[in-house]
C-alpha cells in the first residue's frame, strides 16, 4: 500500500507528466557535474537527474517508490537509449548491496522516522567506492512545510548534521537554503556533495 508520501508525489508528478515538466531541480543541477561512472539515484521520481547523468556516460540505477515515475524513467530511457536502469522500490526496507562511484540522495531521508533516515545515511556513505562522490539533500530543522509527510514518519536533521556525518571526506559543494512554501510555510535544506578519501 503506498505511503502518504508516495501518494503525494504521485500526483506531483502526474501534474509534471501533464505539463511536459521535466527541468533539473537547482539540488540536481549542483549534483550532475560531480557524478561518474556507476551511480545510484535514491529517490529518483521522474529520473530527470539519472537521465541527464547517463547522458554524460554513467551507468545509472534508479529507484523510487512512484510507479508513475519508474515507468516515466523506463520509456524514457528506452526511447533515447540510456544506461538507466529503473526500479520501483520500497525505499523504507531497501538495503544498498554493492559499492557505486556516486551516490545520490535528493530530497529522500526526510521521509523516514528517525532511526531509518539515519541508518540510510550510514549506508549510503558505507557504499561509496573510495574516491567516489555522495550528493545529499534533505529538509531541515527550521522547516514549516509539513504537509508531504505522513505524521511520525518524517526527520528532520539538524541543520549540519549530514556535512558533520562526513568527517574526513572532501566536500565538494555545500549550501544551506530557506525557501517559502505553501501556507506561509519555509522548506529549509541541507545540500552536501563529498568525495570519500
Amino acid at each position: 500500500m503506498p505511503t502518504h508520501s508516495v501518494r503525494f508525489f504521485e500526483t506531483q508528478f502526474r501534474r509534471q507528466l501533464d505539463g511536459g515538466d521535466f527541468a533539473l531541480n537547482p539540488f540536481e543541477r549542483l549534483a550532475l557535474p560531480y557524478l561518474k561512472g556507476d551511480v545510484l539515484d535514491l529517490g529518483c521520481g521522474l529520473g530527470n537527474l539519472a537521465q541527464e547523468a547517463a547522458r554524460m556516460g554513467c551507468r545509472v540505477t534508479a529507484l523510487d517508490g512512484s510507479p508513475t515515475g519508474i515507468a516515466r524513467i523506463r520509456e524514457s530511457a528506452a526511447n533515447h537509449g540510456l544506461a538507466v536502469e529503473a526500479h520501483e522500490t520500497d525505499l523504507s526496507h531497501y538495503a544498498i548491496d554493492r559499492d557505486y562511484d556516486a551516490i545520490v540522495a535528493i530530497g529522500l531521508l526526510m521521509f523516514f522516522p528517525r532511526a531509518r533516515a539515519e541508518a540510510m545515511l550510514a549506508d549510503i556513505l558505507g557504499h561509496v567506492k573510495p574516491g567516489g562522490v555522495v550528493a545529499l539533500n534533505t529538509l531541515t530543522q527550521g522547516t514549516s512545510f509539513l504537509g508531504m509527510f505522513e505524521p511520525g514518519h518524517c526527520h528532520l536533521f539538524p541543520v549540519g548534521a549530514m556535512k558533520a556525518a562526513l568527517a574526513g571526506w572532501e566536500i565538494l559543494a555545500e549550501s544551506h537554503e530557506v525557501f517559502p512554501a505553501p501556507g506561509d510555510t519555509l522548506k529549509a535544506f541541507d545540500t552536501v556533495i563529498a568525495r570519500r578519501p
